[in-house]
């Protein structure tokens, strides 16, 4: 077979495969993947009136071996939106064969066209081999930001 790489935007009638590649990162990560009701809103994010996110599957010999899960946040000071790519992940035994190079160039193409100032993302500190991924790229990692986060049952202690 040959050698080829597609993608294509997650469906309702390809959304199984998402969930699966999306429960191989909780088990590459060591959490939790998604319960029923996680995968429900999960599906109805993705394909609601006005979606919450975009994913897109990256296959690989017509194996869905990839996904993105990406939306847009918005600089007030560029003035323009900004690509916010959630994950990126590729199946343990597909890495290092371009798969992950060819799915960024993809979601960095995406972000050129609709006009985004630029594209963030975030990668867990113990992830060499995703750093050393995103060095190689030319990436900046942000220094003077600290990442923070408040989860719902914080949420409501503020109110």
């Amino acid at each position: 077979m040959t050698d080829s790489f597609t993608v294509e935007k997650v469906s309702p009638k390809n959304f199984e495969l998402l969930l699966g590649l999306i429960v191989a990162l909780a088990e590459f990560e060591e959490l939790a993947p998604p319960d029923i009701e996680a995968r429900t809103r999960l599906r109805k994010d993705c394909f609601s009136e006005n979606p919450r996110f975009e994913s897109f599957l990256g296959y690989k010999d017509g194996k869905a071996v990839s996904y993105v899960i990406i939306f847009e946040t918005y600089s007030s000071f560029l003035a323009k939106p900004t690509l916010y790519l959630e994950d990126l992940f590729v199946l343990p035994e597909y890495r290092k064969s371009g798969v992950g190079y060819r799915f960024f160039q993809f979601v960095a193409r995406l972000a050129v066209e609709r006009g985004c100032g630029r594209m963030e993302w975030q990668v867990l500190d113990w992830n060499e081999n995703a750093i050393k991924f995103y060095d190689r790229l030319g990436a900046t990692h942000l220094k003077g930001w600290y990442p923070y986060r408040l989860t719902e049952d914080e949420l409501q202690k503020i109110l």
